[in-house]
């Protein structure tokens, strides 16, 4: 039996004081035989079983889902939610990621839900998501422990049709779950009513308020009756997003099951050292990879989806079992790699972020970094994709020279050293004379581009200036003809000039009696021996050479 951490409670500290509940001082969380077991310890030093569920006030109908999910002991921070939620207090809940947050808010709904109906249209409860996949894998919850309710469960994503949707807004939703980009999108074409909701729950908390969704919660949350129970839950909670968080929340009770922005124990974390080239670096992946031989499955996270792409198709030449999943792919894409994933079809998942945030699949052993992630935070949640409910995991980030400050940054998050895997980055090998020709070359082409046609100007200008040297000891009469030869050409690419080119759309088209004009034209310009009107040029009105002639 492995100690993992051990939880002291004190009402000022940063954890939660649970003597009211247990009255004990410590609660300790084993490992044993792959699952987990947590004990409670006296002020005599005596073990006692951890409370169950049952002890937690649930109902028996939630009760009896959860045992025959195969659950007996509530984790630590459905122990500390669970209890307060059912007394409606605000809740901030902080844990690590796959230690059952979405349970510590699912059961007590549930419990809640049991007593009233939903009306069409008016929700009686919301639950908002940063991603498609949660919100389904969320929902998913709702039917594993809620198969003895007859609650109605509404999924509002994007990327399926409004009208399916719609129907079932209007037979009424019990339970709410979307992202807020739908859920606007619905209250907008008038088909909801949100004065109804009576608990919040604003779920990976730190991204929704993080990422762009602070101006969407606001609106929504002003939708909502001020008497609301809210609930937040994530993994990370930086001091900054904390105080946005303190706005939605009503004395809250702060539960804490481990230090902020802190890794599973379970996860064997190592630094790879790589060159800053891609290509490069997809090779070292691709050897890193094949040297794993307890590899079972892996999610590769890349930081931008056009990488997500260019991975996927080389992992794909080489004849790896991979599949992708970024935001911009539709919404059955998304599910069906999704579920081929879960379901052992494929063996490596290339992904963005959009992977990282809470999605519950279980029994993943290996996540590589391709890119190291640009906020600390989501490395957090990254590497929490394995060594979930106790399992072991290994997460492997690949660090060129131009990640130090990333790096820095995410092992002061998380206070901790990672250790390197075959050497740091003090042990690359120094980039070749042809790669930094090469690199040069590509990088000055235009530059060269640009000093050949400089040069090229000036051996024009100094052909020039020896010409007109040479035109100095010639005599009149050959000056003459060389400067009418020279000015011949100059004439002629001006009149070409004049013309309109076919691709300006803003060039004036010629009339029809463009040819009488040009020789109208000619006609007064060599024939008129008149004074010639100031600012007309050789676009002349025929009347004015008239008066003109007149007047001479």
């Amino acid at each position: 039996m492995i100690p993992l951490f051990t939880l002291c409670y004190c009402k000022s500290g940063s954890f939660l004081d649970f003597q009211a509940f247990w009255h004990y001082p410590a609660l300790t969380l084993t490992l044993a035989s792959g699952r987990f077991n947590c004990v409670r310890k006296n002020r005599n030093g005596i073990d006692f079983p951890l409370t169950t569920f049952s002890d937690l006030g649930l109902s028996q109908k939630v009760l009896s889902a959860v045992t025959d999910a195969g659950y007996t002991v509530p984790t630590p921070i459905q122990a500390g939610a669970i209890p307060f939620a059912l007394q409606r207090r605000d809740i901030c809940g902080i844990a690590q990621t796959g230690t059952g947050k979405t349970a510590s808010f699912v059961l007590p709904m549930l419990t809640l839900l049991e007593n009233g109906r939903a009306r069409a249209r008016m929700p009686r409860t919301l639950i908002l998501e940063p991603t498609r996949e949660l919100a389904a894998q969320v929902a998913e919850n709702f039917e594993k422990y809620g198969k003895n309710h007859k609650l109605n469960v509404a999924l509002l994503i994007g990327g399926v049709s409004f009208e399916e949707q719609n129907r079932k807004l209007e037979r009424g939703a019990d339970v709410l779950i979307c992202t807020p980009g739908r859920l606007l999108d619905h209250c907008e074409r008038g088909k909801l009513l949100m004065t109804g909701v009576e608990i919040l729950v604003i779920d990976e908390a730190d991204r929704m308020l993080d990422m762009g969704f602070i101006p969407d919660i606001e609106r929504i949350a002003k939708m909502i009756p001020f008497t609301r129970q809210t609930l937040f839950f994530s993994a990370t909670m930086p001091p900054e997003i904390q105080k946005l968080a303190d706005r939605f929340l009503q004395n809250p009770e702060r539960i804490e099951v481990a230090p902020p922005s802190s890794t599973a124990k379970t996860v064997t974390q190592r630094l790879v050292a790589v060159p800053n080239k891609d290509y490069e670096k997809r090779s070292r992946l691709r050897d890193l990879i094949r040297a794993q031989g307890d590899l079972k499955n892996g999610i590769i996270f890349c930081n931008r989806k056009k990488d997500v792409a260019d991975l996927f198709r080389s992992l794909e030449r080489h004849g790896f079992s991979v599949g992708a999943l970024h935001g911009d792919m539709d919404q059955r894409s998304r599910t069906n790699m999704l579920a081929g994933f879960k379901d052992n079809q494929i063996t490596l998942l290339v992904a963005s972020d959009v992977a990282a945030r809470g999605l519950d699949i279980p029994d993943v052993s290996h996540v590589f970094n391709f890119d190291i992630p640009i906020h600390a935070e989501d490395y957090v949640h990254r590497i929490g994709r394995t060594g979930r409910a106790g399992r072991s995991g290994a997460a492997f980030t690949l660090v060129a020279k131009s990640d130090a400050k990333y790096l820095d940054a995410i092992e002061k998050l998380i206070d901790q050293k990672i250790e390197w895997l075959d050497g740091d980055l003090s042990a690359l090998p120094a980039p070749t004379e042809g790669e930094d020709e090469g690199r040069g070359r590509r990088g000055t082409r235009e530059k060269g581009d640009r000093e050949r046609g400089d040069r090229g100007k000036g051996r024009e200008r100094r052909a020039g200036h020896k010409s007109e040297a040479k035109t100095e000891h010639t005599n009149p009469v050959e000056a003459e003809e060389i400067e009418v030869a020279r000015m011949e050409p100059v004439a002629s690419e001006r009149k070409v000039d004049r013309r309109p080119s076919p691709g300006n759309r803003n060039a004036r088209p010629n009339p029809a009696n463009d040819d009488q004009r040009e020789r109208r034209r000619n006609h007064y310009r060599d024939h008129d021996d008149g004074p010639t009107p100031v600012g007309f040029g050789d676009e002349i009105p025929a009347f004015m050479l008239i008066v003109a002639n007149a007047k001479s």
